[in-house]
């Protein structure tokens, strides 16, 4: 691991202008899922506008929190915030990348009473259970009542918690794997990042990291000393080092050495500390690849 110290540069907030407390946090804190809201108020007008303060908070009721904040320039509040509050219900459409920048249009300070569908050429579609449309386009429609609405301040810039529950929920069959799940490559999502930049979850964007709720890993502080300090293991090797079980035994790790050419010449040609810093390469190459055992069988050759 790097033994580089890190250098930091602090903020205080409250001398900060709201605007650049949210740009450093929407910075910071990110990627941010996209919750694309649509809404209607009592005369029937329909609203549709993506917000990124949004995530999953409760499966048991299911619940669902986004947060419609009051404009830093003149504190004035967004039409969701008022549509959720004259009628308490709420479409949530996941956005993916075939649709960002029609939902990134959407986000346009239109007037009051503007149909963002037909600006920004998607198709409403009615929904089951509650009157806000969905958005046909969407991979993912919620169909949500809401509970409750939390002002988090009076300020220009504070936030409106909008508490959802999910009544229910529409997938496209595109985006279903064969045992019934939503597959995270075909979903396509997107998410906000800070400025004007998203993110994309496909492709080499996504990896999988196995959840340590089966086993007992020994933790990165049982790791022997050479290995914790290493200069060329990074805290992510350490981590997957560390949520093994159970190490490879002798006679496996014997197996290994004899069956790859790369370790033994690595094990004849060198010694002392400078063969340990190259079987610390090798085992950073195979962690890099996940291969948390054969890292092992390296790493007590």
């Amino acid at each position: 691991m790097s033994n580089k110290e890190p250098k930091f540069r602090t903020f205080q907030l409250s001398e900060m202008k709201v605007m650049d407390v949210q740009a450093l946090l929407q910075g910071a804190i990110a990627p941010r899922p996209i919750c694309f809201a649509s809404t209607i108020d009592k005369g029937g007008h329909i609203n549709l506008s993506p917000f990124s303060f949004f995530n999953i908070f409760s499966s048991n009721p299911p619940v669902v929190i986004f947060s419609p904040a009051r404009r830093g320039r003149d504190n004035t509040t967004k039409h969701t915030l008022e549509n959720v509050l004259e009628v308490p219900e709420v479409c949530i459409n996941m956005v993916n990348y075939n649709m960002v920048q029609q939902a990134s249009l959407s986000s346009t300070e239109y007037p009051k009473y503007t149909n963002e569908f037909i600006k920004a050429g998607l198709t409403p579609e009615a929904s089951v259970s509650i009157k806000p449309p969905r958005v046909k386009e969407s991979p993912v429609q919620m169909e949500c009542i809401v509970t409750q609405v939390m002002p988090l301040g009076n300020e220009g810039g504070a936030g409106n918690l909008v508490v959802c529950e999910v009544k229910m929920v529409h997938v496209n069959m595109d985006v279903i794997n064969a045992v019934g799940k939503i597959d995270q490559e075909k979903i396509d999502l997107v998410a906000r990042m800070g400025g004007d930049w998203y993110a994309r979850a496909y492709g080499e964007a996504l990896f999988e990291v196995p959840k340590p709720l089966t086993t007992l890993g020994m933790g990165v502080d049982a790791l022997p000393e050479e290995i914790r300090y290493s200069s060329e293991l990074t805290g992510n090797d350490l981590g997957m080092l560390g949520n093994t079980e159970n190490l490879p035994d002798k006679d496996s790790i014997a197996v290994y050495i004899k069956m790859n050419k790369q370790l033994q010449l690595t094990l004849e040609k060198y010694s002392g500390d400078e063969l340990k810093t190259e079987l610390h390469k090798l085992a950073h190459e195979l962690l890099l690849k996940k291969d948390v055992q054969s890292a092992w069988k390296v790493l007590l050759s």
